[in-house]
């Protein structure tokens, strides 16, 4: 979070001198301990975001190949005329442990073409889907086997 903070600092300034850079890295330090004071962060919290990052883009890469699959079935579904969307609103239980991974699994679900997640209810999300074959293999697919390995690196 630290070395976010200080390119941030580098980037809005637009050029490197040696006054930037080390007023940037006192600026990164206070706002960095500002942070892990008042907002429950910790440097314990950084390495196990860093454990994560391969599993985070494995997500998404998950996540955009799922977007062009749907893209692709919704344009299906809108051009073709001889095809009836059969609209459903479909209820289903995930056992994922953290409510970080339940939203984003419900945002996953609303960014894929043809449905959106419209209820999150504990466990239990309320997804409408354009289509009844969208709603096949929500609640065990590859985004909640993703999640609970990153919950399990994570926890």
């Amino acid at each position: 979070m630290y070395l976010l903070f200080f390119a941030v600092w580098l980037i809005f300034n637009g050029q490197i001198t040696l006054e930037i850079v080390l007023f940037g890295l006192a600026v990164a330090a206070a706002v960095y301990a500002f942070v892990c004071r008042f907002m429950d962060w910790s440097f314990r919290k950084d390495l196990t975001v860093l454990r994560c990052v391969p599993l985070l883009a494995q997500y998404l890469g998950v996540l955009l190949r799922e977007i062009v699959k749907a893209n692709a079935a919704t344009l299906r579904l809108i051009l073709a005329p001889d095809l009836e969307p059969d609209p459903v609103l479909v209820r289903f239980q995930v056992d994922l442990r953290s409510r970080a991974a339940l939203v984003l699994l419900a945002n996953s679900i609303t960014l894929t073409p043809g449905t959106i997640t419209v209820e999150l209810e504990g466990r239990e999300l309320a997804v409408h889907c354009l289509d009844r074959s969208f709603s096949e293999g929500m609640a065990g697919g590859d985004f909640v086997k993703l999640l609970h390995r990153i919950e399990e690196v994570a926890l």
